[in-house]
């Protein structure tokens, strides 16, 4: 039987992430129910299609992953099913599909769920039990899209910006580390942000001392800067959508 994850703006101190596990064990007793975070930032669509990239290829092809979001639970809102890179999501028509890959779904269907989202975490159950999914809907031959911000790389510099801040204050940008290998072979470059510059690109944080800027590449490839046992965001003042550039020489 498929996996369920679950991921939510719920926060854990209320009832409402109990719910809606209960709701999924009501339709379906015998399906295994995996956390990924309910510590998303409140109506924050751009956070959980952050943490939701960066981890949903990592479970098992054929997984549903379930989605609960405030902006969308407590008022009148589509809910779809979509297939996406072997997984199913399940979830609100609110552009978060298109913040976790910006490859298109193979399948949207438009869920009919009479008590909103209270219907919804049935139909992932039943749907891992191996009903069609079909079933529960209509094809929707549109669905909510953002367009994501990607960073602009020339031959002579990557300009991008912070796309997210994590729990320790690092600064997560979207420079991607292919852009970067090619660009910077066999050339010097460097790296500004703030009003700060520098011209090394770490393989781990442990390789600066503690109190110092490091730059890295995390697990999704995407360069990171923060301080080493520190909270980058708060000593180096930058935040989301801060710009970061790097500067390579001929």
């Amino acid at each position: 039987m498929p996996l369920i994850t679950f991921t939510s703006d719920f926060g854990l101190s209320d009832h409402y992430v109990a719910k809606t596990k209960a709701l999924v064990l009501k339709a379906n007793p015998k399906v295994e129910i995996f956390d990924i975070s309910h510590n998303i930032r409140p109506f924050d669509v751009s956070h959980m299609g952050y943490v939701l990239h960066s981890v949903y290829q990592d479970f098992p092809a054929g997984t549903i992953h379930l989605i609960g979001s405030a902006d969308t639970t407590f008022q009148q809102n589509e809910y779809v099913f979509a297939e996406l890179e072997g997984h199913l999501f399940v979830g609100p028509n609110n552009g978060i599909l298109s913040l976790i890959d910006d490859r298109q779904p193979k399948t949207v269907i438009k869920l009919n769920t009479p008590n909103g989202f209270m219907s919804v975490p049935a139909i992932a159950a039943q749907i891992a039990a191996g009903e069609n999914p079909n079933s529960f809907g209509e094809p929707l031959a549109e669905h909510k899209q953002f367009m994501q911000r990607k960073a602009r790389a020339t031959r002579k510099e990557i300009s991008g910006h912070v796309i997210r801040v994590d729990h320790y204050g690092n600064l997560i940008t979207n420079i991607e580390k292919t852009d970067f290998d090619i660009l910077s072979r066999d050339r010097k470059y460097t790296i500004t942000f703030g009003r700060e510059r520098q011209n090394t690109v770490h393989d781990f944080i442990t390789q600066v001392e503690p109190g110092e800027v490091f730059f890295v590449f995390n697990s999704n490839e995407r360069l990171m800067l923060g301080i080493n046992q520190g909270n980058g965001a708060q000593l180096l003042g930058l935040e989301f959508d801060s710009p970061i550039h790097i500067a390579f020489e001929e």
